[in-house]
């Protein structure tokens, strides 16, 4: 895991990240190798032409450098599949043999440029022979220059980088395929923003099925703090609709950032009002729009007998679920609808209070549901406690992670050197953890009064409330031919408290996929979502 030490400086590559790039290159020279010695076999009965000698000792010298440089690239990649990701004893030797591998350029590059100037020179001999010298001379520098870039380069980017977890970015729907997406039309409804073409529109109105008197708003103004939205009557279930976008743009970002919670100004009986601050903000504008704007009362005097409801997929979701919080007291029938919400929103007092009237909906490993700043500090910590206890070199890992990536299946399946022992305070377990984690490394030393167990600084927020959790039955990989069946349970807040690992932690946060999967729910005529015992009013299903 530490840098390796070359020239006096860090870099920013360990000595186990060679496997793969090593690997890559010595399947290349073993492939030019091949092809230059059958080349100097098959024709070096031909080489009685003008040069021809000097082009065979060219030749012979070429097949011997290679070869070294083979040998030297077999030994980088057996060193760096050696030790583990913290005990990297077993691979000390690693900077010596990038000394004797970088020192091998000389002779490669000089050689290269000798033949470069004995092709210039022009020779008489078979011009196959000729043509494979210059195909060697190319092959050469296209790659020595990316080996040397990615060798040498102190600005590489190694694969023990944890990468950050953002937003999923998606428009409310894709563009329709036909005309009547885009067309002129006199407006019988507010629209701010947009295109001039009405495009954004159009594919609104192929998505929900509505007609354009059904609309009564439609913003597509997006800056920080300010989210676009829908206002439209549903006939069909007698609704005025609220619609929020979700997370789309640079400035949608900058509102998800602001994870910090703040203190709520609400007309409700509830002690700790606090929530997520770049969401509560745009619930606020939205509010304002809303009520300051006589928008809502525009869509009651057309449908005085409507109820409202709110709904919204991820940020639109969260800033959804607040909204209807701000508007309970002057609406007490209203409903919200939240679509793979984010975690870390609501006090704990306020996720019980919006019980009474919200529901989340989360797919499998959906990432978003289970973010949030302190189980941001959680799964760092577990990622750390991971490294700690892990055995395995990290090139096994990675191959683990692909497989399951691709073909899916039990991480738990994986062949594992586990030795036992009490791996209890691990928690919940990454991806693949129960059979990548043995004992810790002996060379790692791990503390019980380590820094990371530390209590976070950040209070605990919670997703908006009762939670409907869409589980995929089995596993299924990006290549299976599995066809990914879902069941329909409540679940409780505590089972979305870790971020789980795994191939489709991101897909899962699609809104068309979570469609897709509780079109596939709600089809099945067999399942039943039944409701809990106890805790919070009935909630209309959709």
């Amino acid at each position: 895991m530490p840098g390796m030490v070359l020239f006096g400086r860090r870099w920013a590559i360990a000595s186990d990240d060679l496997v793969f790039p090593g690997f890559f290159e010595l399947f290349l020279r073993v492939l030019w190798w091949i092809g230059i010695l059958t080349l100097y076999l098959k024709y070096r009965g031909q080489l009685d032409c003008a040069g021809g000698a000097l082009l065979s000792s060219y030749l012979i010298v070429l097949i011997v450098l290679l070869a070294v440089i083979i040998c030297t690239m077999s030994a980088i990649v057996c060193v760096s599949m050696k030790g583990t990701i913290c005990n990297p004893g077993p691979r000390k030797s690693m900077s010596k043999l990038l000394y004797i591998r970088l020192a091998l350029f000389l002779p490669e590059m000089v050689w290269a440029s000798l033949g470069a100037s004995w092709v210039a020179r022009g020779v008489q001999c078979d011009r196959t022979i000729v043509n494979g010298i210059i195909a060697t001379v190319i092959v050469r520098t296209q790659i020595w220059c990316p080996a040397t870039l990615q060798q040498a380069s102190p600005f590489s980017i190694s694969n023990r980088t944890v990468s950050g977890i953002t937003g999923s970015l998606r428009r409310w729907s894709a563009l329709p395929q036909g005309p009547p997406s885009c067309r002129s039309r006199t407006a019988e409804y507010d629209l701010v923003g947009g295109d001039q073409l009405n495009c954004h529109f159009g594919s609104i109105l192929q998505t929900t099925g509505l007609q354009y008197r059904d609309f009564i708003h439609i913003s597509f103004h997006d800056k920080v703090y300010e989210l676009p939205f829908l206002v439209a009557l549903d006939h069909r279930k007698e609704s005025v609709v609220v619609a929020v976008r979700g997370t789309m743009s640079l400035q949608d970002i900058l509102t998800d950032l602001s994870a910090e919670s703040e203190t709520l100004d609400l007309e409700c009986e509830v002690q700790d009002c606090s929530a997520h601050k770049g969401i509560s903000q745009a619930a606020r504008y939205l509010y304002r729009r809303l009520i300051n704007d006589g928008i809502l009362s525009q869509a009651f005097s057309i449908a005085p007998e409507y109820r409202l409801v709110i709904v919204g997929h991820s940020l639109g979701a969260g800033a959804a679920a607040l909204l209807a919080i701000m508007l309970r007291s002057s609406h007490p029938e209203v409903r919200c609808y939240a679509f793979s919400p984010p975690r870390g929103l609501l006090s704990k007092s306020l996720y019980e209070y919006s019980k009474n009237f919200t529901v989340s909906l989360v797919l499998g490993k959906d990432v978003i549901p289970r973010l949030s700043v302190t189980n941001l500090e959680d799964l760092k910590k577990r990622i750390l406690r991971v490294i700690a206890h892990c055995n395995e070199p990290k090139y096994k890992i990675l191959l683990h992670g692909c497989w399951y990536e691709l073909f899916g299946g039990d991480p738990n399946n994986f062949p594992t050197e586990l030795d036992g022992g009490d791996h209890r305070d691990l928690a919940q377990p990454l991806l693949g953890e129960q059979s990548l984690l043995t004992q810790r490394s002996p060379r790692y030393s791990f503390s019980s009064d380590s820094p990371l167990e530390s209590p976070s600084k950040y209070p605990p927020l919670y997703p908006p409330g009762r939670i409907i959790h869409l589980e995929e039955e089995g596993t299924s990989g990006r290549f299976s031919c599995y066809t990914a069946q879902y069941t329909a349970k409540w679940s409780h807040e505590s089972e979305f408290s870790k971020i789980l690992i795994g191939p489709k932690m991101l897909t899962d946060h699609m809104p068309d996929i979570l469609m897709r999967a509780l079109d596939s729910v709600v089809s099945d005529r067999a399942t039943c979502v039944s409701c809990p015992a106890h805790g919070g009013a009935h909630v209309d299903t959709m």
